[in-house]
């Protein structure tokens, strides 16, 4: 790095008088308007596919990425044949419901699939056919959720917090994607992905079998700031607060936690020093090895939930 090698070289006697010229220069660099020249790369396939056994439509949506600082929305991949087929040979057909949008719509009662079963899901499009595969895992059951206060000081007002209350179940190995929604609002931002493995943060943490631990049983509140940059209470009376656990493979685990990463960036200067950009990890596969790639993710999952409404400051229990 250029900075080390001028540390070294003047000593940190000089270095007091070197930053502000190195500030004054980054700033004045900032001023400037740079096009970079990007190569150009083919089109690849861009799969959306997680598919739940909630009762509702299930939809896999399918796209072709575009140049970095094309202001457009991702092209559509329509026309193509998009099936998912259980361990068991029972084949759901995905059908086009709009260019790139393809939907599987369940009968009376019935739900997609099956805890424990695994999944293929194969797309033909363009002359070529890509695979992917995953298990739906168990989902343990959300017990309760409760509500609780961070009392004030002189520079923040009282908080209420909500947390979530569940078990992780005995058999190890399990992964979970938390998903919240405030007043019916899903709680979306790069910092609000919640993964957990077995009970605790990471794989080898030993949790499982036990209750969720308390950073991630809290991770269900949204931290937001008014106009003057003080924090707001992640609820208030009247709020509503709505959880779920969606049962993910291992794989999807660590896709998740890699879109976190990529997608919560520091932003400005400290990006300089930040770790490179490069597509996260997909299980999507082109059945013919020489053929194009592609990225995104399929996984099918079990989905637990509940709701509770913050209806009077008597519902706060102590923390």
């Amino acid at each position: 790095m250029v900075f080390t090698r001028i540390v070294s070289v003047i000593g940190l006697k000089k270095l007091t008088y070197l930053l502000p010229i190195l500030a004054v220069g980054v700033l004045m660099a900032c001023e400037d308007v740079i096009n970079p020249n990007l190569q150009k790369a083919d089109p690849v396939l861009v799969v959306d596919a997680w598919i739940t056994n909630l009762p509702d439509s299930q939809k896999i949506f399918l796209s072709r990425t575009q140049p970095y600082f094309e202001n457009l929305l991702p092209p559509a991949v329509a026309g193509a044949t998009v099936t998912v087929t259980d361990q068991n040979g029972v084949v759901y057909s995905f059908i086009e419901n709009k260019p790139g949008e393809y939907v599987w719509v369940p009968s009376g009662s019935n739900t997609f699939g099956q805890v424990g079963l695994r999944y293929q899901l194969q797309i033909s499009t363009g002359g070529e056919i890509f695979n992917a595969e995953s298990v739906m895992g168990v989902a343990p059951p959300v017990d309760s959720i409760t509500f609780y206060v961070q009392k004030g000081n002189q520079f923040v007002d009282d908080l209420y917090l909500a947390e979530f209350w569940a078990k992780d179940p005995d058999e190890p190995g399990n992964s979970y994607w938390i998903r919240t929604y405030k007043n019916g609002i899903l709680l979306n931002k790069p910092s609000e992905i919640v993964t957990a493995y077995d009970a605790g943060f990471s794989k080898g943490g030993n949790f499982g079998g036990v209750q969720f631990i308390a950073p991630i049983r809290r991770s269900i509140n949204p931290f937001d700031t008014d106009a003057n940059g003080n924090f707001l209470s992640p609820y208030q009376v009247g709020d509503s607060v709505f959880v779920q656990l969606h049962s993910v493979t291992e794989a999807a685990f660590n896709f998740l936690n890699e879109v976190a990463v990529q997608t919560n960036r520091p932003g400005g200067f400290g990006e300089l020093f930040s770790t490179p950009l490069a597509n996260v990890s997909t299980n999507i596969r082109n059945a013919q090895a020489a053929g194009s790639k592609a990225v995104g993710f399929f996984n099918v999952a079990a989905v637990t939930g509940l709701g509770r409404k913050f209806n009077s400051l008597d519902d706060l229990t102590e923390n």
